[in-house]
């Protein structure tokens, strides 16, 4: 399975918002009908039945498929089960702290027909990057982001593979200064996306005009994932085995560093190189880097000169005590981290 995100064209804006309002509608009468049933002693598993019954022929009076009203029912219930709670978050249609726009479907629900998506009665022209023709829709739903732009997500099969034309195997080391260092010496710069509009960002925050700041954030995010998803790709087409460090973003966003951590966005780089290597048919690793820093990827000595801890996150390049090879931090780093990746392969347990 495969997601796609699409834009829609801003011309269906108000029909999905008045669907969207419908689906909200759903969602916070099966949430208080959810309430009910189980404050009188209802036993959970009979909750579904109780929703599509109470629920069913609504579809005619709403403008909603039918399929999209069990598809919330069903979410609910899931939300429900997964925080343990008898009650959700109402969804909010109007005011300021309005929920951003939702409506699930299932694959009988959508259709694609003549470059357009048919929902029901309505036909939403989109912006197909994708070549949706090529894919078999299974589900998905219409969201809206903070800007009020729609999308189609769409969960697809059988859909064309990344392939893969090299044979070597790379090692990458995760960073903050680069994103990403590979062990044959190519650098996935940090491209500072954020300090690129930190000057029209904090204009925009001390003006408090949250529509420009929402522009801003975007215009943000959209670069830093354009960027990552082509270098991601490059790697994947290169190379037959990726040995990744598993270096954690979520502790380093408890520290002084957090900052940093947001800004070079490795962890979804991660993320990226383990789905496009599944899809590719590439060998992923994920290995543990400790020590990969200290230890010489030469004789594999780790010595005093050899940066230790977050004080020597300054060095950037060190020699060798004992065999006297002169290392670049994190090249040496990403050797040491493929070496592990290898003897995982032939012993199953790590050699350093």
């Amino acid at each position: 399975m495969k997601t796609l995100k699409l834009r829609i064209k801003d011309k269906h804006a108000k029909v999905l918002t008045k669907l969207a309002q419908e689906a909200n509608l759903v969602w916070n009468y099966g949430n208080e009908l959810c309430y009910t049933f189980r404050k009188k002693g209802v036993h959970p598993k009979k909750l579904h039945s109780e929703l599509q019954a109470h629920t069913k022929g609504a579809s005619k009076e709403m403008g909603l498929h039918s399929q999209t009203i069990q598809a919330i029912n069903e979410e609910l219930l899931l939300r429900m089960q997964q925080f343990s709670k008898i009650k959700l978050r109402w969804r909010v249609s109007f005011g300021a702290r309005k929920s951003l726009g939702w409506i699930p479907f299932k694959s009988s629900g959508i259709k694609y027909i003549n470059g357009q998506l048919k929902y029901g009665n309505h036909y939403f022209s989109i912006w197909d990057s994708y070549g949706l023709s090529k894919y078999t829709i299974k589900t998905g739903c219409f969201t809206q982001d903070s800007r009020g732009r729609w999308y189609a997500c769409l969960v697809v099969a059988d859909y064309p593979k990344l392939k893969s034309v090299g044979t070597s195997s790379i090692g990458i080391d995760l960073g903050l200064k680069e994103v990403a260092t590979c062990s044959d010496g190519y650098k996935i710069e940090n491209k500072k996306f954020f300090y690129k509009y930190q000057e029209q960002l904090a204009k925009s925050q001390r003006a408090r005009t949250k529509k420009r700041t929402r522009n801003i954030h975007a215009k943000i995010k959209n670069s830093r994932n354009d960027y990552l998803q082509k270098e991601s790709t490059k790697l994947v087409q290169r190379h037959s085995f990726i040995v990744v460090g598993n270096l954690s973003a979520k502790a380093l966003t408890r520290t002084k560093m957090a900052k940093s951590a947001y800004d070079s966005g490795f962890s979804m780089f991660k993320t990226m190189l383990r789905y496009k290597c599944q899809q590719a048919g590439v060998l992923y690793d994920e290995v543990s880097e400790k020590y990969t820093t200290q230890t010489c990827s030469c004789c594999h000595h780790i010595g005093d000169s050899s940066p230790r801890g977050r004080a020597g996150l300054g060095i950037r390049e060190w020699a060798c005590q004992q065999c006297g090879t002169l290392h670049d931090r994190d090249i040496n780093a990403a050797l040491n981290i493929l070496a592990v990746g290898h003897s995982r392969l032939v012993e199953g347990i790590p050699c350093l």
